[in-house]
């Protein structure tokens, strides 16, 4: 039983998203984030906004019902207010209409969502999940979704921040044809101390701390990070006898020529990688497997490699191979990007 990609799609932030709200230091009144686009009992910000809104997406192009989905895996990490309860997860599931109310729909089930946090691992990791429950026949469907901003909500504004606000959702399900689908998921950790890390300076933060960030990265950690990708790539490559030459690299971004150098140290040609950033643009962050997929859609490649890094120091890797498309128009552009 394989597990496949359904659906993709990204969410960027669109004009009226958010309109500081001016608040007194201490204040517990949302940063960033417009009254309008909020629903009742909704605190998630701009980062539910944008995960659900990529999650809708995900589900119309699907031409399923937010009643689809069983499972929902959000992965997101940095969020507007720095808010961590309740899971983001549960409130992408509201946004999106996933399940609502399973005493009045039951069928097919009633709906779970929880938040799994592992940096620019954290889709893989979630892809690792649902290979788990779709395999047992826990869930028909596994919904993942990220999305990462600012505490602040304005991003642009801070120049030591280096990610993009970006949402995205990936919609998985089972597969019977053969050769299709994930491969297992490999993850490997450096060890030691954090060589790039994110988190809040609570002895520095006085009254702002909802929003305020701190994204550091020690001298050399690049290609300690390197190191260890290349490795476990070409340690996945070997096991599962995956020939390189036949295969596009989708990798995620913790710095702009990130994907350039490891394919240069894989000896792979730079047409064969995708998530090449243009100059000046901001890093995606928990959303760039997600990305990198949507623009592999034109490659002609027999398969993909996904491939993530950042904080811990932490890589994983996992092999994809698309079905066949099925020869039906009804189900064209089943997987796109948003303009």
């Amino acid at each position: 039983m394989a597990t496949v990609i359904k659906a993709a799609s990204i969410a960027s932030p669109q004009p009226g998203d958010r309109e500081p709200i001016d608040s007194e230091p201490g204040s517990t009144e949302p940063i960033g984030s417009k009254p309008g686009n909020t629903v009742p009992g909704d605190a998630s910000g701009l980062p539910g906004l944008l995960a659900g809104r990529a999650a809708q997406d995900c589900l119309a192009t699907a031409g399923l019902s937010p009643d689809a989905v069983g499972v929902l895996v959000n992965v997101g990490v940095y969020r507007e207010s720095n808010m961590f309860e309740p899971a983001i997860g549960a409130l992408v599931q509201k946004r999106a209409g996933i399940n609502l109310d399973y005493l009045a729909r039951p069928v097919p089930g009633a709906g779970f969502s929880f938040d799994l946090m592992n940096g620019a691992c954290g889709v893989l990791n979630a892809v690792q999940v649902a290979q788990a429950l779709l395999s047992t026949g826990s869930t028909e469907r596994v919904l993942i979704t990220a999305a990462d901003v600012h505490p602040s909500g304005q991003g642009t504004q801070h120049a030591d921040y280096p990610y993009a606000d970006l949402g995205a959702a990936l919609l998985l399900e089972r597969s019977t044809e053969p050769g299709t689908g994930f491969g297992p998921v490999r993850l490997r950790n450096a060890g030691g101390a954090s060589d790039a890390a994110g988190y809040l300076d609570t002895a520095a933060m006085g009254l702002e701390g909802r929003q305020q960030i701190t994204v550091s990265r020690d001298a050399g950690w690049v290609e300690r990070l390197l190191d260890l990708t290349a490795g476990l790539v070409a340690e996945y490559v070997r096991e599962e006898g995956l020939d390189l030459t036949r295969t596009l690299l989708v990798c995620s971004r913790p710095t702009p020529d990130f994907a350039s150098r490891l394919a240069e140290r894989l000896g792979l040609d730079p047409s064969d990688v995708v998530n090449r950033p243009q100059d000046g643009e901001a890093l995606p962050h928990t959303a760039a497997p997600v990305l990198g997929f949507l623009q592999a859609g034109t490659h002609p490649h027999e398969q993909l490699l996904f491939v993530t890094a950042g904080a811990g120091l932490s890589a994983a890797c996992a092999s994809y191979r698309p079905p066949v498309p099925v020869p039906d128009p009804g189900l064209a552009g089943a997987v796109r990007a948003q303009p």
